[in-house]
């Protein structure tokens, strides 16, 4: 690991089952992004951190929630650090961080500052960006819904994509089981004992012949907690192009991770039909997901990327937003501050930052009489003010964007002094943009 990915970690992650009596908290993701996107605000990296005088380096950070003395604390977990990982690299765990290459980028996409800034896993990594479909369902299915879910696993392998579960028992691990069977690949993303999964029978094969990938947010030694079950669902939905739910209780995880994905519009939503009296899939359907109607045998996997039956969601959509953010290539990895332009205007120059852009595909084609043009994170910012159709406030905006609400208030003042923004009203003040000209 380099000193970059050491920091994150220290930062971001217990090093213990759960922490013990009087540990220091880990950064959240949220807390992690705001202070990530201060440090390259001043030009530096989590790696300075672990050098020269902290206090001196950090004296302008001022955050109620991360104080400094908390910072000092994780940061002093060095030789615990050194310990876990060892143990971890024994049983085959990598660790990734946002700034890796092989992070998947649909995580940073959807999630955006709220992806966690570390993944802990063990097998292919490559399969972390594999065009894949999500199968989720209760631990309880019946004997016709596990089978149904092993039919869809082949389905699926059979079209060249992979399965993405949460790995549990039931309809969870038969998906993932029925693509590897059949010669497909598969992505596990657990909730808990991801360091027991690695060495589990059940899995050495697929692990052994590169067509599993098992990752986790969550500490490798984790035990079961349904804080973490429910926290892990999104990454499912997250990393796959459309999910498939085969059973569903009127509660519990599957249909809290199933009520996210439609509140947040993630993907196109379908639902197995199922003889299970006490199933809720048909609510499920009721709140705005699809039934499946074609059998699992012959169910064409490319037909699922969009709703017909309900119209162009914006999940649907998402497709070609989540290409223009490709095209535009990404800001620094480890602040992710990515400003999708879907919809804008004119997205036709390479949007560049004034630091080195991480990774490939920045270019975007240009028009002919149109020469590349060089854009700041405040230009993008202005960019992203005209997608609004109505008055905004700071806040709102700050929340939308998943930026701090302090570098908006400045961004905003600075767009009004600049004509570029209007501003109405005081308490609370709204914005509506003026002119695209400052821009183009």
């Amino acid at each position: 690991m380099n000193a970059n990915t050491d920091a994150i970690l220290l930062l971001t992650s217990h090093f213990s089952n759960g922490g013990g009596v009087g540990d220091v908290r880990p950064l959240t993701p949220s807390e992690w992004g705001r202070f990530a996107f201060w440090l390259h605000e001043r030009g530096r990296r989590p790696s300075d951190l672990l050098q020269g005088d902290l206090a001196k380096s950090l004296a302008e950070w001022n955050d109620q929630r991360v104080p400094l003395l908390r910072i000092q604390a994780l940061l002093g977990r060095g030789h615990a650090l050194a310990l876990a990982v060892e143990k971890w690299s024994r049983a085959g765990i990598w660790i990734l961080t946002r700034s890796d290459t092989t992070y998947p980028r649909l995580l940073k996409h959807h999630l955006k500052g709220s992806a966690p800034a570390i993944l802990y896993g063990c097998g292919n990594q490559d399969l972390l960006g594999a065009s894949s479909i999500a199968v989720v369902g209760s631990r309880n299915a019946s004997e016709q819904d596990l089978a149904d879910a092993q039919v869809l696993g082949r389905r699926i392998a059979s079209a060249s994509h992979a399965v993405v579960s949460g790995g549990a028992k039931g309809v969870d691990e038969t998906a993932m089981l029925g693509a590897l069977g059949h010669g497909g690949t598969a992505i596990g993303i657990l909730a808990d004992s991801l360091l027991r999964a690695a060495t589990s029978r059940k899995w050495r094969d697929g692990l052994l012949a590169g067509d599993l990938v098992l990752a986790s947010p969550y500490h490798p030694e984790a035990s079961f907690s349904a804080g973490n079950a429910m926290g892990r669902n999104k990454y499912v939905y997250c990393l796959s192009r459309a999910a498939i739910v085969v059973h569903s209780g009127s509660k519990g995880g599957t249909w809290a991770g199933a009520e996210e994905n439609l509140k947040k519009a993630w993907v196109p939503l379908w639902i197995k039909p199922t003889q299970d009296p006490v199933a809720a899939n048909a609510l499920l359907v009721g709140k705005g997901a699809s039934w499946l109607t074609a059998t699992s045998e012959s169910l064409d996997i490319a037909s699922l990327y969009s709703a017909p039956d309900r119209g162009r969601t914006q999940a649907a959509a998402g497709t070609n937003d989540m290409r223009i953010a490709e095209d535009l290539g990404e800001f620094p990895a480890f602040v992710d501050l990515e400003v999708p332009l879907a919809g804008a205007a004119e997205p036709t120059t390479a949007a560049k930052s004034d630091v080195e852009l991480v990774g490939s595909g920045a270019e975007l084609a240009q028009e002919p009489d149109r020469a590349p043009q060089e854009l700041t994170f405040y230009q993008l910012f202005l960019l992203k003010l005209h997608l609004h159709d109505q008055d905004f406030t700071a806040t709102a905006l700050a929340e939308s964007l998943q930026l701090p609400k302090k570098l908006v208030d400045d961004w905003l003042s600075k767009a009004v002094a600049e004509g570029a923004v209007v501003q109405s009203g005081k308490r609370p003040a709204k914005y509506r943009p003026a002119s695209m000209d400052l821009i183009r």
